[in-house]
């Protein structure tokens, strides 16, 4: 992006952010760098006319499939895992990548540390979200033998505190954004009482540390029957905000976006672009691996996803929109099609302006 231009909304742009940092040496002698695919000229067009405060991405990096997408060679995942997110954050279209990882068990302020460091670009402009370990937001929790039991940890704000998000925002500093608490289906011990669950969940994030832009709390749920005007309530009182989440589970996203808009005036706008329609989670993988090419493209997703960020920018609030393999069969080439979308919306709205 280049100081004397403007972006597809009208806004002067900022200077272009160079390549992120390269991986950090001193690995193992027979390891390759990895290294950033080739981006053709279209798709850098595309990517100038990004504003700055659109932030998207994938969720997760480590995927040998994206050779020629994101890395210019297929790597193995264990590789792309420790050394991949530099060359992840020099793709044109990547101003941010979700951290699935730490919903399953709980990382050190130094593994954020060394994440923050490897994405690092010359003008640090690149941001994180970052799941919250599913030990705070599952009622319930699964042992190594199948077991069942009640999870004393839920919705424990002390612990949340201590191992999420002081370890999240101390280490990732300045390219920390949104932290969200993704819930599972929580069954009709909740479901029934909505607004039980609101009360909790209220009394839960303001106990929490407060958070300066961009990062911010975000609250993904997957029952639609926890979406009421008491949840709402509770959103604004702790200054968090609504995770759209885009799953078979969950109504439209235009119609989850009541609950972004209600929540807050000026916090980002949160998309998680998950799960395509009518798939299970294991289908859809089995279905789209290698995940290098769109397989069911969903273009009533992607016009939401697109008006929702076009509103958002228009009045004055960062977007974050994370998208998952499993949406159309590729992460890149979604995120690709969601810029391609903005930069024909921007011009034709710059077209009718003249």
């Amino acid at each position: 992006m280049s100081g004397d231009q403007f972006d597809l909304f009208g806004d002067p742009l900022p200077s272009a952010p160079a390549a992120a940092r390269a991986v950090s040496a001193g690995r193992a002698s027979k390891q390759r760098e990895v290294g950033p695919a080739a981006f053709d000229d279209a798709l850098l067009d595309v990517a100038s006319a990004l504003p700055d405060d659109v932030f998207l991405g994938t969720s997760s990096w480590s995927f040998s499939g994206w050779r020629g997408l994101v890395f210019d060679a297929s790597y193995p995942e264990t590789l792309l895992s420790r050394q991949g997110l530099g060359a992840y954050a020099a793709h044109p279209l990547f101003g941010s990548v979700g951290i699935d990882r730490t919903f399953y068990a709980p990382i050190s302020e130094d593994e954020f540390r060394r994440y923050a460091k490897q994405a690092a670009t010359a003008d640090d402009a690149f941001k994180f979200l970052v799941k919250a370990p599913m030990l705070f937001t599952g009622p319930r929790l699964r042992s190594e033998d199948g077991v069942w039991t009640d999870n004393d940890a839920f919705l424990d704000s002390s612990l949340a505190t201590t191992q999420f998000v002081l370890p999240a925002t101390r280490g990732l500093a300045e390219h920390c954004g949104p932290l969200v608490f993704q819930f599972p289906p929580l069954g009709p011990r909740y479901t029934r009482a909505p607004a039980k669950f609101a009360d909790r969940l209220a009394e839960f994030l303001l106990a929490l540390p407060k958070l300066a832009l961009p990062a911010c709390y975000a609250v993904e749920v997957r029952d639609p029957e926890l979406l009421c005007d008491e949840y709402t309530a509770a959103l604004n009182a702790a200054n968090a905000t609504h995770c759209i989440a885009i799953h078979a589970r969950m109504p439209q996203a235009r119609e989850q976006a009541h609950y972004w808009r209600e929540s807050s005036r000026i916090l980002p706008l949160v998309i998680r672009w998950s799960l395509h329609s009518g798939f299970k989670y294991e289908e859809a993988k089995e279905r789209y691996a290698p995940f290098d090419a769109i397989v069911d493209p969903d273009e009533n997703g992607l016009a939401q996803v697109g008006a929702l960020i076009e509103e958002a920018h228009a009045t004055s609030r960062a977007s974050f929109a994370i998208v998952n393999n499993k949406a159309e069969g590729s992460a890149p080439l979604t995120v690709r099609r969601i810029a391609t979308l903005l930069a024909k919306s921007g011009s034709e709205a710059s077209g009718n302006d003249g």
